[in-house]
């Protein structure tokens, strides 16, 4: 393998879903200076109608993708949607494919960053409740969080990226009006992360409802938000159809599809490619 040649590797996901559709969209329009290798197999299934050999088939596939970026047989990964619910019937015991191949390259310095064209976050909190954020945000885990933004940010082609950390409160908390996690939590993250990554620029906090805006304008490369929601809306409204999932931390990156299975349009020919084909787009922008 080689930077000139890279091997990107893919799955199906569960292929009673959509996934087989969009990978193969996808792969139709992607430059070919690079090696796409399916990772597994396709199996006979009816479009729409999983069964649990469909998520065994996926469960197995996963296994063999993240054995495979172990041993460095490829330079990254795309997986297509699989459906966790039918994965946790059968004993898939993590919350989703990022928890799931952290572990398998025995990473535990890692994170879930959400990038589109326009917009690209990571996120401190993710599946917990709105009232537990604030028990949960810790300026450790701003730096954290922002370190591997930064990592990712210069993998993926751009070597003094602009970070924001946004702000929790509205209004920053109208200095301690209604919150002051933003003195108390964010602003000493700044020092730390210019002190560990002096190659980025890093500024905050930033007051959430403008800068979501801004970043969209170009003016910053990422940001660094508190809790899901808070990141996840501007993102969705902004970048619905280009947003993936990307797995920051590890060696080689695991990226997907910022979507499910669809079971309900598998099949049919009307599945829109294009957050699969940015998939493919990330990880090879990760390697080249």
């Amino acid at each position: 393998m080689s930077a000139q040649h890279p091997i990107i590797g893919y799955t199906l996901g569960d292929q009673a879903g959509i996934g087989p559709e969009v990978i193969k969209a996808a792969l139709a329009q992607l430059p070919e200076n690079a090696e796409y290798r399916l990772i597994g197999k396709e199996i006979d299934c009816t479009p729409g109608q999983p069964t649990e050999s469909t998520a065994q088939a996926a469960l197995e596939h996963l296994e063999l993708a993240a054995a495979a970026l172990r041993n460095g047989e490829i330079d990254a990964v795309v997986t297509a949607p699989v459906c966790k619910e039918s994965l946790h019937r059968i004993g898939f015991a993590y919350p989703g494919q990022t928890e799931f191949f952290a572990d398998r390259m025995g990473v535990k310095d890692f994170a879930m960053c959400l990038t589109g064209r326009r917009l690209t976050v990571a996120l401190c909190t993710t599946h917990v409740a709105l009232a537990d954020v604030p028990r949960q945000l810790q300026t450790a885990e701003i730096v954290r969080i922002g370190s591997l933004l930064a990592n990712f940010l210069q993998r993926t082609g751009k070597p003094a990226p602009r970070i924001a950390l946004a702000g929790l409160n509205p209004h920053n908390g109208e200095n301690g009006a209604f919150g002051n996690e933003e003195k108390t939590l964010i602003a000493p993250a700044l020092p730390l992360l210019r002190a560990a990554i002096p190659s980025a620029e890093f500024c905050g906090p930033c007051v959430p409802d403008c800068v979501y805006r801004d970043a969209a304008q170009g003016l910053y490369d990422g940001i660094v938000a508190p809790y899901h929601d808070q990141a996840l809306i501007p993102l969705k409204l902004i970048d619905f159809d280009t947003a993936v999932n990307a797995t920051i931390g590890l060696p080689r990156l695991r990226v997907s599809p910022d979507h499910g299975t669809a079971f309900n349009i598998a099949g049919r020919g009307i599945a829109n490619p294009a957050s699969t084909l940015r998939a493919f787009q990330v990880a090879l922008s990760s390697v080249i």
